[in-house]
Formats: structure tokens, C-alpha cells, sequence
């Protein structure tokens, strides 16, 4: 009797392998810390006593703290991803960021919310490079943008599972929740296996996880600088219009927006949109032109979100979600940032673009609150908002395509 060759792997099969599906359920987790703060930003700053005419200040301050510990912590788990593994940073951002969690359902003052927001945010920031890059380099190029969609596309129902579990508990139960969460995941993540690109890059005498390889290199830098710009309209749309949506309402005359709820239908449109946009990137065999039709659709949508007059919550709401769809291109931002560089400098790169990306909130947020004495809450966000777009467009048109780009290379000195 004739022997059958081993059958073909199948496109479910290897999706569902362990580091992918664990990668995602940590992006879960992740996002659900990341945003519960936008979701409790204001209940938890009035149990803290803060007077409703400094929600604003002192919301926007915490965030920076935040951001500036995703800054930090986007070096510091990008560097130790390349030169320890990816696994070292799976398992040590979880720790962080699941204690810090914990640790805010505790705070009584706004100091210590200020510094554990900070710790948080170094944690945080590890979470998804490590995760995306090793998905990268463990699924064949053919099918690695479905992985990087998996990954991000429950990310953002983390964000939304904040919303629900803020929604049905106290503000404090919900930073214990995720806390919780994280120590649970951790136990799953001692099946993973480390990704077979970076044991191989391991063996080599080749330099990993060294910054100034990118800093001194012109053409290295230009392109990181380029995919870091490509990112900014998601995190001005996310970080400032939906997170401040209660104050961009109000100036349109809308009371009672919650800011929870933006929050998540926000993200509840990203869901789709990262699905949307993963898709048709792998039909189109193009990461750079659906995200640049999903800047032109963000942009458009953030004109409409300032400027069409809103006179009912109902369409107030609908507009986030839509917002939220149309800021849909955060997975193939990230891909397209791992792909562009070689396996010793992958995950730095893959952990560092996104939370400065993220950490352009800080400058972002500053412009903000110098223009809106002049310009007022909608035509400051307008501004800010057409000039990261644009920007952002330019930065791409710089950017080469990278779908069928082998991963398996390193940069050399």
C-alpha cells in the first residue's frame, strides 16, 4: 500500500498555533488596561476628589504619564525582545503591567495614580511588538497578515471589554479584573515556543537589539522615522477625539456623552476596520495602499466627527463607531513596521514604533490645550488632526512595500 505524504497545513490550523493565539489573548489583555483608563477617567477622578473644571487637566496629565512610561518601556522591552527573545518580553510585561493593574484599584491620591500609570505604561508598552514579531516570523509570508489581524483584532475587543466590565463594576474591581487577567495568561505562556528566526540570529555573532544601528544609519532611520509618522492619525483619533469626546460634544452643544461608551464603539468599529483592512490588504497583496485608503477614510471621518452638526447622542455615538472603522490600519501599521527591518533589530523596531506612536499623545495633547484658548475645542482638534494626516500620507508615499518581503535577514553594521 502506497504512504501518503504528510497532509498540508491549513490556513485555521496555522493560525491557531500557541504563539499566535497567545500573542492575541495578550493583546486582549493589554488593550483592555490600556484604555480602561479612558473608559474610568472620570469616575475614578471625582472619587479622587478632583473638581469637574480639572477633569480635562489632570485626565490629560495621567495620560502623559502613561505614554511617557510606554515611551521608556518601548526601548527597554524592544532591546531585551532582540537580544534575550521574544518570550523574555512576553513574560515580563505581563508581570508589569498585571501588578500595576492591581495596583490602581488602590490608589487614593493622584500622585499615586500618576506613578502607577507610569509603571503601567512601561509594561504595557512590551505587549504587542513581542507579540506581532514573533507572529511574524513563526507564520509563513504568504498568511502573515491574517496573523497579525487575529492579534489585533482581539486587542481592540480588549479595549471594548473594558467598557462592559467598567460598565457592570466599580472602578476598582474593574483595574483588579485586569490585573486578574494578566496573571491568568501568564500560565499559558509557558507553552510558547521562542520564534526559530531569532535562535537562529541567536548563534550568530551579529549585533541585536542595538538602537544606534537605526539612530547612525541614515536610510534605517529615515524609514523608522517614516513608520513611525504613518502611525500618528490612529493615535491622535483615539488618544484626543474619542478619549476628550464629552468635551468635543459639549462644544457642539451635546451633553451627556459618556466617555466610556465612545470608548468603545470606538473600538467596536476598529474591530472591523482591522479585519476590513487585513483582508483586503491580502487580496490586494499591499499593506501600503489599503493604508493609505484608510488614512484618506480617517481623515474624511474626522472632519465629519468635528465639523457635520451633531444634535442628538444617538448620531454622536455612531459617528465614534464609524471614527473607529475608519482608524482601522493599526495591525498592518505594526506589520508593516516588522517587516521592514531585519530579525536582530525586528522587535526593537516593532516595540518602539508603535509606543511612540503612542507617546505622540504628549506632544499631541500639548498642541491641543495651547491652541483651544484661540482656536476653541473643534477647530484645534481639526487642525491638529488635518496636519497627522497628511503628514502621515507623505511618510507612506516614502515607504516601500513590503508584503512578499522574506523575514529571514539581518542588518548588517
Amino acid at each position: 500500500m502506497s504512504e501518503h505524504p504528510n497532509p498540508r497545513p491549513t490556513l485555521l490550523s496555522q493560525l491557531l498555533q500557541v504563539p499566535v493565539i497567545v500573542a492575541a489573548l495578550g493583546y486582549l489583555v493589554d488593550m483592555y488596561d490600556l484604555f480602561l483608563f479612558s473608559v474610568v477617567r472620570v469616575p475614578s477622578l471625582k472619587a479622587l476628589n478632583v473638581p469637574t473644571e480639572q477633569l480635562l487637566t489632570e485626565g490629560i496629565r495621567l495620560l502623559n504619564f502613561q505614554m511617557a512610561g510606554m515611551l521608556i518601556g518601548g526601548v527597554l522591552w524592544g532591546v531585551i525582545a532582540d537580544k534575550k527573545g521574544r518570550l523574555s518580553v512576553l513574560f515580563g510585561s505581563i508581570i508589569m503591567y498585571s501588578l500595576a493593574n492591581i495596583g490602581n484599584g488602590f490608589v487614593t491620591s493622584l500622585d499615586q495614580y500618576a506613578l502607577l500609570r507610569f509603571i503601567a505604561g512601561v509594561g504595557l508598552a512590551g505587549e504587542l511588538g513581542a507579540g506581532i514579531t514573533l507572529v511574524t516570523e513563526v507564520l509563513p509570508k504568504e498568511i502573515r497578515g491574517y496573523g497579525t489581524t487575529l492579534v489585533a483584532t482581539l486587542g481592540v475587543l480588549g479595549a471594548i471589554l473594558a467598557y462592559f466590565v467598567a460598565d457592570l463594576f466599580e472602578w476598582r474591581i474593574s483595574y483588579f479584573v485586569g490585573g486578574g487577567m494578566g496573571l491568568l495568561l501568564l500560565i499559558l505562556r509557558f507553552n510558547v515556543f521562542e520564534s526559530g528566526m531569532f535562535k537562529q540570529v541567536k548563534e550568530k555573532t551579529v549585533d541585536r537589539g542595538n538602537v544606534m544601528m537605526i539612530l547612525t544609519n541614515g536610510k534605517r532611520f529615515g524609514k523608522y522615522m517614516m513608520a513611525i509618522l504613518v502611525g500618528l492619525p490612529i493615535w491622535f483619533v483615539v488618544g484626543i477625539l474619542v478619549t476628550f469626546s464629552p468635551e468635543f460634544g459639549a462644544a457642539k452643544g451635546i451633553e451627556g456623552i459618556n466617555a466610556g461608551k465612545a470608548v468603545m464603539l470606538a473600538f467596536s468599529g476598529q474591530v472591523f476596520g482591522d479585519i476590513f483592512s487585513g483582508l483586503l490588504s491580502q487580496y490586494l497583496k499591499s499593506r501600503k495602499r489599503v493604508i493609505g485608503l484608510f488614512i484618506i477614510l480617517s481623515l474624511t471621518m474626522m472632519i465629519g466627527y468635528l465639523m457635520i452638526p451633531t444634535l442628538d447622542l444617538f448620531t454622536f455615538y455612531l459617528m465614534c463607531a464609524l471614527l473607529g472603522f475608519c482608524n482601522g490600519y493599526w495591525t498592518l501599521f505594526i506589520t508593516i513596521a516588522a517587516e521592514l527591518f531585519g530579525t536582530n533589530l525586528r522587535a526593537t523596531v516593532a516595540t518602539t514604533v508603535p509606543n511612540f506612536v503612542r507617546g505622540a499623545t504628549i506632544p499631541l495633547a500639548a498642541l491641543f490645550v495651547s491652541f483651544k484658548p484661540d482656536l476653541g475645542v473643534i477647530q484645534s482638534g481639526l487642525l491638529i488632526g488635518v496636519a497627522t494626516s497628511l503628514v502621515a500620507l507623505l511618510a507612506l508615499y516614502y515607504l516601500e512595500e513590503t508584503f512578499t518581503k522574506d523575514m529571514d535577514f539581518i542588518e548588517k553594521e
